[in-house]
Parts: structure tokens; C-alpha cells; sequence
């Protein structure tokens, strides 16, 4: 499998609290590669590291053969859900999609009511993302994400807030991506998320990350 993710001994502190200790971490084309630990361990951090949002002071961080902070300041190809999405609470999730589109100069992108099917959501609704469950901006979160075919995911608990309906049907989606060739990097508190999908699985303790499986 092609590797599009190279991490290599990166080092990140934020004043004298060293997060990210020397880590080292690969995801080829269509594997997923989970991260597991405790709060606080550094999951969150080296994702954002891999994005390009934080730049670490040691190790170099490659995506698609471009060098972050080098070759480009993010990751290219990449689709990304950190922490809660942001959306606009006063419109409904198409709404929320076209407008991201905008934003993004229209891009390819998968229909939009398409997308939302994909997520199980309702493309012809008019409610409110303000009026959403948790478990139905996760959905959208998560839409948001894949909406430009990335050849890359990166998704910081994806299951948070669905029931049990919800998570089988993202765990099928996240299967789907991975056999069409995407390569996913996902942390879960979920053990089943883990044993489901993950093909490797890094554990993440006080800064240091080692490879478990």
C-alpha cells in the first residue's frame, strides 16, 4: 500500500509541558489507523500536528509527499473533524454545506444530498443545526468532512453522541471510504470502533506513542 502519512519523531510542548514525545506514526491508502489513550495523552495534538494547525519544534510531518510547514502549510487531500464542529446554528445542514462550498471556491464535491443520505441525515429538511441532536451534528460534522472526496480523513471521535443505529451505519461508511482507497486516522474512547475497523493501532500515554497492533 502507498503510505501518505509520515510522521517522524515529532516533539511539541506547550511552555514546559512537553505533549508529543518523539512520535512516530504511518497510515497507507486505504487503511485506518486508530489512536487510543487516555484524555490529555496527546490524540488531539498530533492530529493537529498532521493538519498543520500546530507545527511541532522537532520531527517532520509529511502528507502525500508534501512536507508540512515546508511544501504547504496544510495537509492537501486531507478532510478533517477535531473536536465539536463549528456551524451555523440559525440555518439547516444543507444550508451549512452549500455555504462551506462557497467558502471553499466550489470544489468537487459529492452532492449534497447525496452526502447527507451518506450520513443519514434529511437533505430536505429546514431545521435549524441549532435545533440538532449531538448525534446529528456529529453526522454532520462528519459530512462536512468527506464532502470533497479526501483521500485522507482524520476524525477525532466521530461517534460521539449516536446511538446505536447511527454508529453502525458511520462504522459502515468509514469501511466503504477505506475500500475505495482512503486512508483514515481516527481516535476512539470506543473499543468495538477500535477492534472494528482499525487495521493498526497506536497507544498514545503522557506524550509517547507506540504501535499496539
Amino acid at each position: 500500500m502507498n503510505e501518505i502519512v509520515c510522521v517522524e519523531n515529532i516533539w511539541k510542548s506547550f511552555g514546559k509541558e512537553t505533549v508529543l514525545k518523539d512520535v512516530c506514526l504511518r497510515i497507507h491508502a486505504g487503511e485506518i489507523c486508530g489512536i487510543v489513550g487516555r484524555n490529555g495523552s496527546g490524540k488531539t495534538v498530533l492530529m493537529k500536528c498532521v493538519l498543520g494547525f500546530l507545527k511541532p519544534e522537532k520531527g517532520s510531518v509529511t502528507v502525500f509527499g508534501k512536507r508540512i510547514g515546508t511544501d504547504c502549510d496544510f495537509a492537501p487531500n486531507t478532510g478533517m473533524m477535531i473536536e465539536t464542529p463549528g456551524f451555523i446554528d440559525t440555518e439547516s445542514g444543507g444550508s451549512n454545506l452549500r455555504y462551506l462550498l462557497r467558502v471553499r471556491k466550489n470544489q468537487p464535491h459529492i452532492p449534497i444530498e447525496t452526502l447527507m443520505k451518506m450520513v443519514g441525515l434529511d437533505a430536505g429538511s429546514r431545521k435549524s443545526v441549532g435545533k440538532y441532536s449531538l448525534g446529528m451534528r456529529q453526522r454532520l460534522g462528519i459530512a462536512q468532512a468527506i464532502m470533497e472526496k479526501p483521500k485522507l480523513l482524520i476524525l477525532d471521535e466521530p461517534m460521539n453522541g449516536l446511538d446505536n443505529h447511527g454508529v453502525e451505519e458511520i462504522r459502515s461508511l468509514l469501511l466503504a471510504l477505506r475500500r475505495e482507497g482512503t486512508g483514515i486516522l481516527l481516535a476512539s474512547h470506543n473499543p468495538l470502533d477500535i477492534a472494528s475497523l482499525c487495521d493498526n493501532v497506536y497507544e498514545m500515554d503522557a506524550g509517547l506513542c507506540k504501535l499496539c497492533r
